[in-house]
């Protein structure tokens, strides 16, 4: 057995798919294919059951499965210990999975700050409305808008941020005043697409008391360009603010709500040095940039 029949045997699991696994590694699926016969032949057993929806692991891949991470671990620790000694900038590919409204507005500044100290680091943003899977390590590590309760996790909190009603200046011109929440049964509402709000954090309008919506969507980016639009209210995160000059806040003494980031990261992470030092330095810049672009609404 050797490691990179076991790189190959991991991304399999984590993907469930030949396909997907040579996505990730950059080969081909047949190779994939030839490579995990090739694996369990020199192991004498099957380490995954093929199925309409995938490849799922067997009991004895599944053991295997706990084996391999750890491997997987002593090899990037092995790498990091290779590092130069004294340099102190990261190098590598580092993957965030964010919420998109954080990963659009927050995070390429976050990036830019980091950037300039770590000229060598690759970042890649995956902004996606919906929890992502650190076990099959789709990412590195996730922005979080809760704190997961139950998994092998490490979790931390990174900044509280806030979020208020808003509208276009020409759009309350046009529409009648808002002196109170009862006064907003007069205008039409952006929000979230109800069945697909997938965390309970994110049912902001419920939460002031408006329990219709008129033009959804999953994506912050979109809400926030249905409501520049003219098309009518919604929640904003007050960060996104500075982006659409136009746009103010409406019964700002009524409507501020507070919410959290989280940095989520899979618990085997912990003695990864170089992950560690990216999520120290990530969480500082985070901070920053949030009380930055909210001090400027």
């Amino acid at each position: 057995m050797n490691w990179d029949d076991l790189r190959v045997f991991l991304a399999v699991a984590r993907t469930e798919s030949l396909s997907g696994a040579g996505r990730q590694l950059k080969i081909d699926p047949a190779t994939v294919g030839r490579r995990i016969s090739r694996l369990e032949e020199g192991l004498g057993v099957t380490l995954f059951a093929k199925s309409p929806q995938g490849y799922e692991l067997t009991r004895d891949g599944a053991r295997l499965l706990a084996h391999a991470e750890t491997a997987e671990q002593a090899v990037a620790r092995g790498a990091e210990g290779l590092s130069e000694e004294g340099d102190a900038g990261l190098k590598g590919v580092i993957r965030i999975g964010a919420p998109d409204g954080c990963a659009n507005y927050v995070l390429p500044r976050v990036i830019a700050r980091i950037a300039d100290t770590h000229p060598d680091l690759e970042m890649q943003v995956i902004a996606q409305p919906r929890l992502f899977n650190l076990s099959k390590r789709e990412v590195d590590l996730v922005v979080s808008v809760s704190a997961p309760t139950s998994g092998r996790l490490l979790v931390q909190k990174i900044t509280d941020y806030h979020l208020s009603l808003a509208g276009m200046r020409p759009y309350l011109r046009k529409h009648p005043g808002i002196s109170g929440l009862d006064d907003l049964k007069g205008h039409k509402m952006v929000g979230y697409v109800p069945d697909l709000i997938f965390d309970k954090e994110l049912d902001y309008l419920e939460e002031i008391g408006v329990n219709r919506v008129d033009y959804t969507s999953n994506s912050v980016s979109v809400q926030l360009n249905m409501i520049r639009a003219e098309l009518g209210l919604g929640i904003v995160h007050d960060f996104c603010l500075p982006y659409v000059p136009r746009m103010r806040r409406v019964l700002p003494e009524l409507v501020r709500l507070k919410r959290a980031f989280w940095l989520v990261r899979h618990a085997d992470d912990r003695k990864v040095e170089r992950l560690s030092r990216f999520c120290e330095i990530f969480t500082r810049q985070m901070r920053e940039v949030v009380e930055k672009l909210e001090g400027e609404t």
